[in-house]
């Protein structure tokens, strides 16, 4: 549910954000503390051809910035604000390739807040969230009122 605080935020991000839009991440979907965005194949996003015709699989790093971008949502969400935040630490470990072809979907939650960071668990799978492609943890700083 996107209620009417957080739709601006969204339309802003998915609308005016280079990289997300260059790698055509779509908004799926929004919660109390959680949020779900979706990549989907396209060839230009491919790091690793397939043969014979064959579509190939994503790129690792576009995947990265799923997770990155979904984490930075669930944030928001569980702030319930569009204050500014940043990435301080995000690990992904990637268990599996995406399947050659599949729309990758990126699911992150809060886990804590403290007053100035905010530490998130997710995962990336394509279409079947039992076989997860890769596993994420994260940690985003609070940047409103924080001095350069």
């Amino acid at each position: 549910m996107l209620n009417k605080m957080m739709k601006p935020v969204v339309e802003h991000f998915m609308s005016h954000v280079p990289h997300v839009r260059a790698l055509g991440i779509e908004f799926s979907g929004l919660g109390r503390d959680w949020a779900e965005l979706t990549l989907p194949w396209s060839p230009h996003i491919v790091g690793y051809p397939g043969e014979n015709g064959e579509k190939g699989v994503i790129a690792s790093g576009a995947i990265f910035t799923l997770m990155d971008s979904v984490g930075g949502f669930s944030v928001h969400a569980a702030r319930r604000s569009a204050a500014g935040h940043a990435t301080l630490d995000l690990r992904l470990d990637y268990l599996r390739p995406a399947r050659p072809g599949e729309t990758v979907f990126g699911y992150s939650k809060v886990q804590r807040m403290t007053k100035s960071v905010a530490f998130v668990r997710g995962y990336a799978h394509d279409g079947e969230r039992e076989d997860p492609l890769a596993l994420m943890t994260g940690c985003f700083m609070f940047t409103k009122g924080a001095k350069s």
